[in-house]
């Protein structure tokens, strides 16, 4: 019982220090922002890309998946006075260390804040949903400037910027086709996809492909070697549990209700948190789109209700449909959303250091669906709604 609760406490001071770090809307300390070319790091949990090391450049692939095609896209990071090598006439050539870039995603902003390296985004799609302290300052300052999404992206305005790169999502309408203007006035562009990774800790670790853009791979293996480890103690503690609640995650939402697969990365990290979920059988990384009367059935029976959109209140769930009163979860009012760090311009970092941050967001989890395994944690993504 002493091992047990020193283990406890061990745990404990981690997370909470992990979650001071997360939660205060500040600038983040301080990092060596010095490049180290010479160090590499190793992909464990991801699988939508890959980086192999050589004397002067690195070869990154990206798997690219458009449906039931998968295309894999080549990169090649050459170090900056150097030539980059033969044998490679599809690969996109990226100088690095990438001093600018432009970043489409806020999960993109929370990678460069992880890394330090917010200061070099000089674009972003929009500037409507940005969290950091350091964009949002840059943003007020004319600094970072928006660049537009999909189809209303301003290739002028990007040309002109002289960006190192440009990050954009990937997904099955975003083809590198779509940048060619772009590309062809010599400003490479990597298609991310980490939002199709199935484990929580797999799209954390893109963070090290954009480190091994800026040479920061020295710093990335340090701070994510510690996300990770926090992240398998929280599993093994949760791993203990007898009782698994049944929860479910969203509402509907235009006639549908998009419930995550059974091989997403939430289904995973209600797993993972100790959770019981009725569709964590099903194939697929993205989401199912079920009608109310499909979900209806669990909904009425199941213990918690989870990320129910951009709501504050119980009030506000019945305003959209009189039904969600007779749930369980709202009759003993565990409904608990992921917008608690919502800011003044309705950013919600979940989306953004939550990303990059998936220990906090565990804990946060098991301290909901099981609180006595942490007793004292104050949740930092997630509230319960009054």
């Amino acid at each position: 019982m002493i091992n047990i609760r020193l283990f406890y406490c061990a745990l404990l001071l981690t997370i909470f220090s992990c979650k001071e770090r997360t939660a205060q809307n500040t600038p983040p300390p301080a990092v060596d922002n010095s490049d180290s070319p010479g160090v590499s790091t190793t992909i464990r949990y991801a699988h939508g890309f890959t980086i192999d090391y050589h004397d002067h450049y690195k070869l990154v692939h990206v798997l690219d998946r458009k449906g039931e095609v998968t295309d894999t896209l080549e990169y090649l990071l050459v170090q900056k006075g150097h030539p980059a090598p033969a044998g490679h006439p599809k690969a996109q050539v990226i100088p690095i260390p990438v001093s600018s870039f432009i970043a489409m995603s806020s999960m993109h902003v929370g990678m460069a804040d992880f890394l330090g390296i917010a200061d070099r985004i000089t674009g972003l799609g929009s500037l409507q949903y940005i969290n950091s302290p350091v964009v949002r300052a840059n943003i007020k300052a004319g600094k970072t400037i928006q660049v537009g999404l999909d189809g209303n992206l301003n290739n002028e305005l990007l040309i002109s910027l002289h960006p190192g790169l440009i990050i954009a999502m990937s997904n099955p309408e975003a083809t590198t086709a779509k940048y060619k203007t772009l590309m062809d006035a010599g400003i490479p562009v990597i298609l991310n996809a980490e939002w199709l990774e199935s484990t929580p800790l797999g799209r954390a670790e893109w963070v090290k492909l954009m480190a091994a853009l800026v040479n920061k791979e020295d710093l990335v293996n340090k701070k994510f070697d510690s996300v990770a480890r926090s992240y398998d103690s929280l599993v093994r503690l949760a791993s203990q549990v007898k009782e698994h609640p049944r929860v479910i995650i969203g509402m509907p939402y235009k006639g549908s209700w998009f419930v995550p697969a059974g091989d997403s990365y939430m289904a995973h990290f209600i797993r993972d948190a100790g959770g019981g979920y009725k569709w964590a059988d099903t194939k697929g990384v993205g989401s199912l789109a079920l009608n109310f009367e499909a979900v209806a059935p669990e909904a009425l029976k199941a213990d918690f209700w989870l990320n129910i959109g951009y709501l504050d209140r119980k009030q506000d769930i019945t305003a959209k449909d009189t039904r969600f009163a007779s749930f369980r979860s709202f009759s003993t009012g565990q409904l608990f959303n992921n917008n608690k760090r919502t800011n003044d311009i309705g950013s919600n970092d979940y989306w953004e250091s939550g990303a990059v941050n998936p220990q906090v967001l565990l804990a946060d989890m098991i301290s909901i669906l099981h609180p006595e395994l942490l007793p004292g944690h104050t949740l930092v993504y997630y509230k319960q709604l009054p």
